[in-house]
């Protein structure tokens, strides 16, 4: 049986179909390497690539090998410590007390099999089986996206778009016309000169006349060009309009004094993975930052994550104003619209059920889905207790509690699983 191995190489020098291989392969080990790394990384640096280390007991082919087989008994010669019979403890375990595998004399052991992820892999790797919940392609009413398609053939264009065997037809075609007369005069003056020719005494001067006019026609026929410019043809495209799905996510974040810098940093890692997710998985996609204490405002993306504010907290004045921009601007019959929001729990007792009340009567009917992340190791307050009380009736309002920075990433994924049946 032959077999054909692929060994093209990619602009690095690596083999990108055994690369593939490999990671499909290893993919479990792969993932938990990603999800151990993103929560040991700095927000500025979460989209580079990585690093990934898998076990080598986890990468060792398995193998078959002769056994001693049989009984066998031994005293090696020089044992001064045991005598036939003796039971010979095994030696203790070597876990915990460093290196596993074969010294090195580069000061780098085996134990590890350790390769680079290129920031797609790495993302694809980390977002892989998310997505927005519940999206749906609503009606535009102006169409933004145009899909490219193919609309036969052209006689003028660029050379790129040349189609070679389009172009040869053609060719073809047109010497087969230009030459067809020709060549049946050819036919008919050369079957009259083989007869002249095989008649004794034929005159020589017509023979000579017919072969100088088969001559003549042949010429012709050789200076009919090859490939004229009238035979290229070039591949045409066209855009036509095709319908889109549009949406856009809200994040809301409390910023008053409460929230304290470690705080703040796990909430920036959350929404810097919820930014990477959206602007990677829907390219017509708005994001808006609205920040908040006593008083929200609409912010950029670097005034959300990185200003300070003090003060106390309203969460629903965020509310009020998401919901005045998502009326106004991003209409639902036109837009999906997401909502995320991290607090550390913290809001004006009176506040809190006039927080339920708008997100029950203006947010959550128009909305696909809203997410409330509470970064808090303290317990949860009247925020906590009035959103759990939507969430109850409204399977599109979820919440998820972060105490540390490694739960980001498992609450992120649990946010935005894929869900079933859909």
């Amino acid at each position: 049986m032959t077999s054909l191995i692929d060994r093209r190489l990619n602009a690095k020098g690596k083999s990108t179909v055994n690369r593939q291989r490999f990671m499909r392969r290893y993919k479990n080990q792969i993932k938990t390497s990603v999800s151990n790394a993103v929560t040991k990384r700095s927000v500025t640096d979460v989209e580079s690539g990585e690093s990934v280390i898998i076990p080598s007991k986890d990468i060792k082919e398995p193998i078959f090998h002769q056994g001693s087989g049989g009984t066998r008994e031994r005293v090696f010669p020089g044992n001064d410590q045991f005598v036939k019979g003796d039971k010979i403890e095994r030696p203790p375990s070597q876990e915990g007390s460093g290196g596993k595998g074969e010294a090195s004399d580069q000061g780098e052991g085996q134990d590890d099999f350790a390769f680079q992820l290129s920031k797609e892999e790495y993302l694809d790797i980390l977002f892989e089986d998310l997505e927005l919940p519940n999206l749906q392609k609503n009606q535009l009413n102006k169409i933004k996206q145009y899909k490219t398609y193919r609309a036969g053939f052209t006689n003028a264009g660029s050379v790129s778009n040349l189609n070679i065997v389009r172009s040869f037809q053609s060719s073809i075609a047109r010497r087969m016309v230009m030459s067809s007369q020709k060549r049946k005069k050819l036919k008919v003056l050369q079957a009259e000169h083989d007869e002249l020719i095989n008649i004794p005494g034929s005159p020589i001067e017509k023979i000579n006349l017919l072969a100088d006019e088969i001559a003549d026609i042949q010429k012709r026929i050789k200076a009919i060009p090859f490939l004229d410019t009238f035979d290229l043809k070039y591949n045409n495209f066209m855009k036509r309009p095709v319908p889109i799905s549009q949406a856009v996510m809200f994040c809301l974040m409390d910023v008053s004094g409460s929230m304290d810098q470690a705080t703040k940093d796990m909430a920036k890692r959350f929404y810097i993975l919820l930014y990477l997710f959206l602007t990677r998985t829907y390219e017509n996609l708005e994001v808006i930052f609205i920040r908040h204490h006593t008083q929200a405002k609409e912010v950029s993306e670097h005034e959300f994550f990185y200003s300070q504010e003090t003060g106390g907290t309203i969460v629903s004045s965020a509310l009020k104003m998401m919901y005045e921009i998502q009326k106004e601007r991003y209409p639902s019959d036109q837009w999906n619209v997401y909502v995320a929001q991290a607090s550390d729990g913290d809001n004006w007792a009176d506040d809190s059920p006039n927080c339920k009340s708008i997100l029950h009567e203006q947010i959550l009917p128009f909305v696909r889905y809203y997410s409330y992340i509470e970064i808090t190791n303290r317990a949860h307050q009247t925020l906590w207790r009035e959103y759990e009380i939507l969430a109850q009736n409204n399977p599109h309002f979820v919440l998820q509690h972060i105490r540390d920075v490694n739960d980001i990433y498992p609450v992120f994924r649990e946010l935005f699983k894929k869900q079933t049946g859909t």
